[in-house]
């Protein structure tokens, strides 16, 4: 069978994979060269003539997420933020992005204050107000960013439909990228819904076991790719062939991760909905949730592992509920076997100005929960004795 066109469970652990023609070896080697040998002035093995440009292991790799997505081609980038950087070398100074509102700090960051500096205007809109949205475009929007869910209030954000708008608005000229970081492969296709790029944190639930840090784009238009590419290579910020390698082993078990994140988020969720201590729970599993028929249409398989939560009481009940808890580790990052929790407001969007965080809701009561893999009871257990 051609597995490369196969089921997405076994393209998981197939896709780019060969075995090495040299020895056999059933897993992709790590190839550590910086360079390779040439026969003749410019004539290589293509397209390997220098690491930068591309790696053996960075190819299979790139291979592998390509057909996760759906895509014709992928990027494998030194972080999730070198993708945005790549992205935005793409537009000339002038030029205007359109940005979803509840975006990962660093995101906020790069954008605000880097590119801004740079003479490149944005706009932060909440994309699931369609109306706002629509009135957000202006003759210069090139680009349009959005995370669905969003980090950290888990808002989803209509991919066709915002796709469509984007086209219908700029008459083409604005490319759209989706930040499917969140979601995953496993639970969403951004390409198949309309978005131009994918891009995704491969630190998180692609890596999986919080030891590599690493981003991607994955595209379908042969000229942007083109473009893209060229930056990857010029720029630079590509990853290294171990990190290449560990996500690649990682991707192998994405579908098996996945499955049990969301059953175990599903649960976690529905307990804290219970729980006399907390106020409010944002899942996009839960009826309760703004955008849960939209997260039916295109999110399959399951709503992902993160839970946002309003706890009752302020900054001292959130501290001493996230310093009593014995399972879930306090750090930053998601998408790890392990649980992880955190609050936004003091540690990932930190920099995001205090009223900016204040507007999209992020208060001190919010606390984020990356459910992992372990027992559920346990992980219950552990919330339960934290907030007793």
């Amino acid at each position: 069978m051609d597995k490369e066109n196969a089921r997405f469970a076994t393209r998981c652990i197939h896709a780019g994979c060969r075995p090495d023609p040299t020895t056999g070896a059933i897993s992709v080697p790590v190839y550590m060269t910086s360079t390779y040998a040439q026969t003749s002035p410019g004539v290589f093995k293509e397209p390997y003539d220098y690491s930068r440009s591309a790696n053996p292991t960075r190819t299979a790799l790139e291979t592998n997420l390509a057909s996760l997505e759906g895509a014709k081609y992928g990027l494998s980038f030194g972080s999730g933020v070198a993708t945005i950087d790549c992205c935005c070398h793409l537009l000339n100074t002038g030029d205007h992005i359109l940005l979803c509102d509840d975006v990962y700090g660093g995101t906020y960051r790069i954008f605000k204050r880097v590119f801004e500096q740079m003479g490149i205007s944005i706009t932060r809109v909440d994309m699931t107000d369609h109306d706002a949205t629509r009135a957000a475009f202006t003759d210069k929007t090139r680009m349009v960013w959005l995370e669905t869910p969003t980090n950290p209030t888990l808002k989803v954000i209509d991919i066709a439909a915002i796709s469509q708008m984007a086209k219908d608005a700029t008459g083409g000229k604005a490319f759209v990228v989706a930040d499917n970081t969140f979601a995953t492969p496993a639970l969403q296709n951004p390409l198949s819904l309309g978005a131009d790029v994918v891009s995704h944190s491969t630190t998180k639930y692609l890596g999986g076991h919080a030891d590599v840090v690493g981003g991607a784009l994955m595209v379908n238009d042969d000229d942007l790719h083109e473009r893209l590419k060229f930056v990857q290579n010029s720029v630079g910020a590509v990853p290294g062939p171990m990190d290449c390698f560990l996500t690649l082993r990682s991707t192998k078990t994405l579908h098996l991760r996945m499955q049990r994140h969301c059953e175990n988020a599903a649960k976690v969720a529905g307990h804290l909905v219970e729980h006399a201590k907390v106020d409010r729970v944002v899942y996009p599993g839960l009826d309760s949730h703004p955008q849960h028929n939209v997260a039916k249409k295109q999110m399959c398989g399951g709503f992902g592992g993160m839970i946002t939560a309003f706890l009752k009481g302020g900054i001292n009940e959130s501290r001493g509920f996230l310093e009593k808890l014995q399972l879930f580790t306090l750090a930053e990052s998601l998408g790890g076997v392990e649980s992880l929790i955190e609050h936004p407001g003091i540690m990932t969007h930190a920099s995001v100005p205090a009223e900016e965080r204040a507007k999209l809701g992020i208060s001190d009561s919010l606390v984020r929960f990356s459910v992992g893999v372990e027992d559920v009871s346990d992980i219950i257990d552990d919330i339960d004795q934290a907030l007793a």
